[in-house]
């Protein structure tokens, strides 16, 4: 499945067919949908059935929120009728979000293993990883990882505790405006609510060098830029490229803004043509 996702995706919490198929003709190799769809993923088979070559993905399935037994028999039914085009990603979810949320790790090994009871195969699985346990089991029990929310240096870091051969698919947000007051206005937008008060991801950004500077109020200029890649296309795919220069298979690219389409044909004009 890993070969089959390209270098680029698109990441969105919300695709709709249309959108799916304008990014397949611009050579995307997959659609990211983000946000827990559900488990009888019929967001997946609507995009699939739209499209004819695009790989879809989960980005991701909340293990809390979805239980194994009917996201397995929805995947089975997907496959069946598209196959090598469906990789679920799932992902243990915040524990701002979920009122059950205890030994997550736990948590995650046993959905994978009701995965392999039920015939998931681990190459058409990702796991969503941030930290070095998390990554490692995604390299042992899943495809690979899919980071969210990360910078290239989390990228080497995770290339070099998975080693060569899992899938590594980090998320990076992207606005096509070269006006750095308004990009960084609606990147910090973004940024400053839910992810500055998840623990998960201040955890991580700790771990890159962020500091309670970066993290006051909205978020530092330092960390929305190292976070949400903006200006003209050229510089924004030349930060892409350093998630692929650190080790990534595939970057997903999520774009800001009212007009997203336009910066995913704008990155697919430089890194596609």
């Amino acid at each position: 499945m890993a070969n089959a996702l390209g270098k680029l995706g698109i990441w969105s919490g919300t695709v709709s067919p249309e959108l799916a198929v304008e990014v397949e003709k611009l050579g995307y190799g997959a659609v990211w949908v983000g946000s827990s769809p559900g488990g009888n993923l019929n967001v997946i088979e609507n995009l699939l059935d739209a499209t004819e070559r695009v790989v879809v993905a989960t980005g991701i399935v909340n293990v809390w929120k979805d239980d194994a037994a009917t996201v397995s028999a929805s995947y089975h039914r997907i496959v069946a009728r598209h196959p090598g085009r469906f990789l679920l990603g799932v992902g243990i979810g915040h524990p701002e979000a979920a009122k059950e949320y205890r030994k997550p790790y736990d948590k995650i090994v046993e959905y994978l293993d009701q995965l392999d009871e039920a015939g998931v195969p681990v190459a058409d699985r990702a796991l969503a990883a941030l930290g070095p346990k998390m990554l490692k089991l995604a390299g042992e029990r899943t495809a690979g990882a899919h980071p969210y929310l990360t910078t290239p240096e989390h990228t080497r870091r995770a290339r070099e505790l998975l080693g060569d051969g899992p899938l590594l698919a980090p998320e990076h947000k992207v606005v096509l405006d070269t006006d750095p007051a308004r990009a960084r206005a609606l990147g910090r937008e973004t940024i400053k609510f839910p992810y500055l008060k998840l623990s998960n991801y201040v955890s991580n950004w700790r771990r890159l060098g962020f500091t309670d500077e970066d993290f006051a109020g909205d978020g530092s200029d330092r960390l929305i830029d190292s976070m949400v890649a903006w200006g003209t296309p050229e510089s924004i795919a030349a930060r892409l490229n350093e998630h692929l220069e650190a080790g990534a298979d595939h970057v997903c690219v999520q774009a800001l803004g009212d007009d997203p389409l336009a910066a995913y044909r704008a990155v697919a004009s430089v890194l596609l043509s």
